[in-house]
Order: C-alpha cells, then sequence, then structure tokens
C-alpha cells in the first residue's frame, strides 16, 4: 500500500467535515463525490427558481415531460 499526502487549508478542511487526519482513497473519492452532489443539487435549486421551475405542481411536471 502506498501513502500520499495532500494539503488543503482549514476552511477546505472544515468545509468537508473532517475530523481525522488519515483517510483511505476510496474515503476521499467519497466525500469529494458527496461534496460534489450537494452542490450540483444546489445549483439545480438555484436554476430551477431562477426559471420559475420550482413553484410548478407535479401535474404541470408531468405534462411538461410527456
Amino acid at each position: 500500500m502506498k501513502t500520499i499526502s495532500v494539503q488543503m487549508s482549514d476552511v477546505e478542511y472544515s468545509a468537508f467535515g473532517l475530523s481525522k487526519n488519515n483517510f483511505f482513497f476510496s474515503e476521499i473519492l467519497d466525500l469529494i463525490e458527496q461534496q460534489m452532489a450537494r452542490e450540483a443539487l444546489r445549483r439545480s435549486v438555484e436554476i430551477a427558481e431562477e426559471n420559475g421551475l420550482s413553484s410548478m405542481t407535479m401535474d404541470e411536471i408531468n405534462a411538461e415531460i410527456k
């Protein structure tokens, strides 16, 4: 097994909610994927609100899909 070192700022460390200093690579990937998913969801909601889509009913959404 190889060991790598990653440097990040205190702000980045806090933003990821890290509480320890040693991680398996798979754990880091999971954390990054979760952060990216949160950001994508936040951006999707923002776009929906900007375009009035967040106020659509399920019937209206279904009608748009069909």
